[in-house]
């Protein structure tokens, strides 16, 4: 580095001086003097070459003539300034985006005719604040690259909105205020957007507009200046919850004995179901529900177990499903989507009544074939299914007598295409092979729960109180619909108890753990216990119990939410709907009337012009989409 050279250091312009040994000294102003009084500030340093970033040559006689000269060259219209513009238009290529980068003193002999080292500083400071160049590092040389046109135009648009930031705003506010906004207003309104998610509880901007801040009037509002438009669902967001899967695979399952099950056993579900977690068979002698075994990669308090409790559950919303578990994970956990499965089996021997006289688990290697309801249905007399027809109705009819509340309320399935977003709502049948899989399933989580209870383990028992069920109930729907209000919460604890509900003494989740965290703890202890391992102790499960049904009560509240916004667009979008009504309940001045092409229940104000379980014909008065508010009115 030659002495007089000009340097930059710390983005100051300095002055090179005497070496010493593999160092040496270098000048620089840190402080102007100013028109106040305030004096120069002049200081010296010892530096390594790679400290520093060359500038010119020089030699250059002191700093103050460098700072002189940029102050002039930094003014509103300087000569260097339009000298730049001018040396921009020279390089920039026909198609404005193609001009290569130049190194600094080629580009200043350009603008300047020749090198002066005294204006080094003034024309590399013009260039590095211009708009017309971007200042480029490389290798410890300085290049500029020519900016297009259109990049010249963005910065200069930022720069007048920073340096008017206040003035631009006061001008959005006021056209907030009159509902005029313009496209480009959509910027200013990030602070709505996050109050209408739910990831903030304030905004500036409806603060400033006087506009009340709740999600509910972010989101009208959001609508009212067509940001978002009708088919945007805040929801799972506003409950904390991703509407993407879990993103932390799972690897392959690890190798470990299994027992073999011959035969075939069936995992019968919807048409449209893609995560098939159950499968059931009958020997001739036992019943075997096996259930996907996802608990023999994820280990207890892992990342994943970690992640899966902070999801509690997979959301299912009509947009499709966010998965409590990776999505790749349901090609080698799933049954029946590979010629062999493996499973945590549940193998039972039911006595003739259907009471379950024993009860093994085991880890096993299955074969599976999928069927829809629709298919199980027409093989219900074939010597493979009609056992577990049988064992269902057997069990149901146990249940009853046991106190069992059975609830049938029509259901309807929503679905949203993905292109258009146009929504479509159809009619759930309930296929007797339902029937057959909820019966399975229960005696399932009643025989786990026996089997955690004789082995003493702490588990996730749910229980539910009796109801307290009127002496008369009114037939049909009706009284479906005074069932439902008598129902009692239930309740998750370490201690078994009898589920009312179901009429069973004692009851835990285990047939979902792609599905449900509850289901996946209970199979980890269930993995533990089988393998002679540490158990997840009291405390710790209740612990985890509880995080992970809160945020599975979460995610059942974003399904609901989601549900009804859908219905509601559903409705926006076909705004010559009528449909038939039921009237499920009459109260003084008003009636409660159930709509089963939507799945849908509503109050109407005034005396019902039908009996309870009479029908009457409904339209749309109004729609609040941000409130989940319908009226309806009679046809």
């Amino acid at each position: 580095m030659k002495k007089g050279s000009v340097v930059i250091y710390k983005n100051l312009p300095a002055i090179v001086g005497d070496m010493e040994g593999d160092k040496f000294s270098i000048s620089w102003c840190s402080a102007r003097a100013t028109s106040t009084g305030k004096k120069a500030v002049y200081s010296s340093q010892k530096v390594r070459e790679k400290d520093v970033v060359l500038l010119s040559e020089g030699p250059a006689a002191n700093v103050d003539q460098l700072l002189d000269f940029a102050d002039k060259a930094l003014e509103g219209n300087s000569e260097v300034k339009n000298q730049i513009s001018e040396i921009h238009e020279l390089l920039l290529s026909d198609d404005s985006t193609a001009a290569a980068s130049t190194e600094f003193n080629e580009l200043f002999e350009l603008v300047r005719g020749e090198l002066k080292v005294v204006e080094c500083w003034g024309v590399y400071s013009a260039l590095k604040n211009c708009f017309e160049f971007e200042e480029i590092l490389e290798n410890s040389k300085i290049l500029f690259k020519p900016r297009s046109l259109q990049e010249i135009e963005a910065l200069k648009n930022k720069a007048f909105e920073k340096e008017h930031a206040e003035e631009l705003r006061s001008q959005f506010i006021q056209r907030l205020k009159n509902n005029e906004l313009l496209p480009e207003d959509s910027k200013f309104m990030g602070d709505v957007e996050a109050l209408a998610l739910g990831t903030t509880d304030k905004s500036k901007t409806m603060h400033e507009a006087g506009i009340k801040e709740t999600p509910e009037r972010a989101h009208k509002l959001l609508l009212d200046t067509k940001i978002w438009d009708i088919t945007r669902n805040p929801y799972p967001l506003r409950w904390g919850l991703s509407s993407k899967s879990a993103n932390l695979g799972l690897g392959l399952p690890p190798q470990e004995e299994r027992t073999v099950v011959s035969g075939v056993s069936f995992a019968i579900d919807n048409q449209w179901s893609t995560d098939p977690d159950d499968a059931i068979a009958f020997d001739g002698e036992y019943l075997w529900v096996h259930i996907a075994d996802p608990a023999s990669f994820v280990q207890p308090d892992s990342e994943i177990d970690k992640m899966a409790r902070g999801r509690g559950a997979t959301l299912y919303i009509p947009e499709g499903a966010a998965r409590m578990l990776s999505e790749d994970c349901l090609e080698d956990y799933a049954l029946g989507l590979r010629e062999e499965s493996l499973a945590l089996s549940f193998k039972m021997k039911l006595s003739e009544n259907g009471d379950i006289e024993d009860c093994d688990v085991l880890r096993t290697r299955v074969t599976v074939k999928r069927l829809t309801y629709e298919q199980a249905d027409e093989l219900k007399e074939t010597p493979e299914l009609k056992p577990l027809f049988e064992i269902a109705r057997r069990n149901f009819e146990r249940r009853c007598k046991n106190g069992a509340v059975n609830i049938s309320i029509p259901e309807v399935h929503i679905d949203v295409d993905p292109e258009t977003k146009k929504v479509s709502i159809g009619s759930t049948p309930h296929p007797e092979s339902a029937d057959v899989v909820r019966e399975a399933m229960v005696l399932a989580g009643e025989a786990a729960a026996k089997f955690a209870f004789k082995n003493n383990l702490p588990f996730p028992f749910i229980s539910q109180e009796e109801p307290e069920i009127p002496k008369e109930l009114p037939e049909g729907l009706a009284g479906q619909f005074r069932l439902r209000r008598c129902m009692r919460k239930r309740s998750v604890n370490v201690t078994p108890s009898s589920h009312a509900g179901l009429g069973v003494g004692m009851y835990s989740q285990v047939t979902s753990p792609l599905r449900r965290y509850g289901d996946l703890i209970s199979h980890q202890q269930l993995r533990a216990f089988l393998k002679g391992e540490k158990l997840i102790d009291k405390d710790t499960m209740l612990m985890r119990m509880s995080e992970g049904d809160a945020a599975a009560q979460a995610s059942r509240k974003a399904e609901r939410n989601s549900r009804t916004h859908w219905t509601l667009v559903y409705l926006l979008q076909n705004p010559e709907w009528s449909g038939e009504a039921i009237c499920v309940e009459i109260q003084p001045k008003q009636a409660l009337y159930f709509i089963p092409s939507l799945g849908m229940e509503t109050m109407i104000g005034g005396e019902a012009p039908v009996e309870l379980n009479g029908t009457v014909k409904l339209t749309v008065s109004k729609i609040d989409l941000p409130n989940l508010e319908v009226v309806f009115k009679f046809l």
